[in-house]
């Protein structure tokens, strides 16, 4: 499960140059980097040309009473809403972190460590005159268990790249085991002094 992820700039020159692309495109007054929610529009990469594009897209499959943020990586292929968009609409979701929250509702965010990016495998619809995107979860690896038993299927970049650009890759990327992340409490710190 994934229901929020960080998008900041001031960690990472790939992001910056993601957000500088997005701003030219529809204009520094139409998104901002931050905490990404469902319904948020964020930047997804998409292949344009064989070359990975960002593009401003809905964080969501908008059904009747319901908002579809997610899709089990085991499960994508047979479903009807997914099953398009795994053969033909794969993006890739470029952020700094997501969070996850244990049974006690105490918040987490997960980083890749060593890096200032963090991949996660995505597929896009075109939905109500809208483009939108969902994030694809798996079982959690040993380094989210504790917290949550879905994860993102985070993606190291050689792998982000074959999501986008190789249909023979898919069904082995669905299946791997992504990589362990650094773990820390992202509750609120109240301070009186």
């Amino acid at each position: 499960m994934c229901g929020r992820y960080e998008f900041t700039v001031e960690q990472c020159a790939e992001i910056r140059q993601i957000v500088d692309a997005i701003q030219r495109k529809v204009g520094a007054a139409q998104w901002s980097p931050g905490e990404i929610r469902p319904s948020s529009r964020a930047p997804v990469l998409v292949s344009v040309n064989h070359a990975p594009t960002p593009l401003l897209m809905k964080w969501g499959y908008q059904l009747p009473g319901t908002l579809v943020i997610n899709a089990r990586s085991e499960t994508a292929a047979e479903k009807p809403l997914f099953r398009k968009s795994l053969a033909a609409r794969r993006c890739v979701i470029p952020s700094t972190a997501f969070y996850e929250w244990d049974a006690a509702k105490r918040k987490y965010q997960f980083t890749l460590p060593g890096e200032n990016i963090l991949y996660m495998a995505g597929l896009y619809d075109h939905r109500d005159g809208e483009d939108c995107y969902c994030i694809l979860t798996t079982a959690a690896n040993p380094s989210v268990q504790p917290i949550h038993n879905r994860m993102p299927l985070v993606l190291p970049q050689p792998a982000a790249d074959r999501w986008l650009l190789d249909d023979a890759a898919v069904n082995s990327i669905l299946t791997m085991v992504p990589p362990l992340l650094h773990k820390t409490s992202a509750e609120q710190q109240l301070s009186l002094w």
